[in-house]
């Protein structure tokens, strides 16, 4: 199964405050780990919301909305993407994580769909559709 597992903000990481490089040090260690073991497949940090923009959909009208957004505590810092056998193998891993912020931190995993989830909905024309386009960003990564 895939899971993202999602670094939530805190007021440090949505001020642009970086790192230090003691737990940049950890952070490494611990993505080595990860890939070593073959969980991890993707992650990286996040600019603040400062920096970002939400397009806001209402039937056909999208309005663009500049950040920085409200709720520090709903926002992303980070992510990674794992591939793990069980949502309690995914939970093992982020208890050997480091703290990704000084104080208190909350880490959320999620499993991601995949297409079998969608059951008969995903017909074999857009099984055979997300194959194909799977397939296609494969082969275009570096």
């Amino acid at each position: 199964m895939r899971v993202m597992v999602i670094v939530k903000a805190n007021k440090d990481s949505e001020a642009g405050n970086m790192p230090k490089q003691k737990l940049l040090a950890e952070m490494g260690k611990f993505n080595e780990e990860l890939a070593k073991a073959g969980v991890l497949l993707a992650g990286d940090g996040l600019h603040p919301s400062s920096k970002g923009k939400r397009v806001r959909f209402s039937g056909e009208k999208r309005t663009v909305i500049d950040g920085p957004f409200a709720e520090t505590k709903e926002l992303v810092a980070g992510f990674w993407l794992w591939r793990v056998k069980s949502m309690e193998e995914a939970v093992e891993w982020l208890k050997r994580c480091p703290n990704p912020h000084e104080g208190e931190a909350e880490i959320e995993i999620r499993p991601l769909f995949e297409v079998e989830d969608f059951g008969s909905e995903m017909s074999p024309e857009l099984r055979k559709r997300e194959e194909r386009l799977r397939t296609e960003v494969a082969a275009k990564k570096p």
